[in-house]
């Protein structure tokens, strides 16, 4: 990323409206555990099982954002860190992240961090991240109750249509980037298939052994097992 944009992305405006974000993001999180201990009296639970199940939670949690953090080194050089903790503190999905920053990138005409990619691409990579994520935090503070509703309508119909339409859709989403990407080279070509084969590899590993780490580990042992293999091919060829 050129310098100029690196000063721009780590900006202190950047750093304030981030760390704002991210204090509301906290702020929740203790108001909703503070909610949990208020009840749990009411559900039966005694505080050391409140104190066992926080923990429990927080030990679950690391797996996860490990698996993430392979991504997020990733965002950050392409970012900066203020934009990528905001983001991905937010929504909490690195691929969903990394796609909005690609297809923003793409709109602008540049390839994310490449060539070309100055002040305005990035404000336009940061628009489409934002405006990406806020449709999912709009639709579910408007609309969660009567789309609950509307889904169970659904399902006693079709049962299979909801999964259906959102396999669909990120299956479109994701195959145009992978394959665009694909195309440029043997290098490419090869990381992109073994990418594949090794997430098909883990999520079937994951769903026969109840393995939920590795659910969430999938992306980024894919994207590294991928990357390794492309630098070979590179270097052979």
């Amino acid at each position: 990323m050129p310098e100029n944009v690196i000063s721009f992305a780590n900006g202190t405006v950047v750093w304030i409206v981030a760390f704002f974000v991210m204090g509301v993001v906290i702020f929740q999180a203790l108001k909703f555990m503070s909610i949990a201990k208020q009840a749990a009296p009411d559900a039966g639970l005694t505080p050391a099982e409140v104190s066992r199940a926080i923990r429990t939670g927080f030990i679950s949690s690391l797996g996860p954002s490990f698996g993430i953090a392979i991504v997020i080194v990733s965002l950050i050089a392409l970012l900066g860190p203020p934009i990528t903790m905001m983001r991905i503190g937010i929504i909490g999905s690195a691929a969903t992240e990394t796609a909005a920053a690609h297809i923003g990138a793409k709109a602008f005409g540049v390839e994310l961090g490449g060539a070309g990619f100055n002040e305005k691409a990035f404000a336009t990579v940061v628009w489409t991240m934002c405006l990406g994520g806020m449709g999912w935090l709009l639709v579910t503070f408007l609309f969660t109750k009567s789309l609950g509703k509307a889904e169970k309508a659904i399902r006693r119909k079709n049962p299979k249509a909801v999964a259906s339409i959102s396999l669909a859709a990120m299956l479109g989403a994701f195959g145009y980037l992978a394959s665009e990407q694909m195309l440029k080279g043997l290098g490419f070509f090869f990381a992109g298939i073994a990418s594949l084969g090794i997430m098909i590899v883990c999520m079937t590993i994951a769903d026969k052994k109840n393995i939920s780490w590795l659910r969430e580990w999938s992306l980024g042992i894919s994207m590294v097992c991928g990357m390794i293999v492309g630098t070979m091919v590179v270097a052979l060829t």
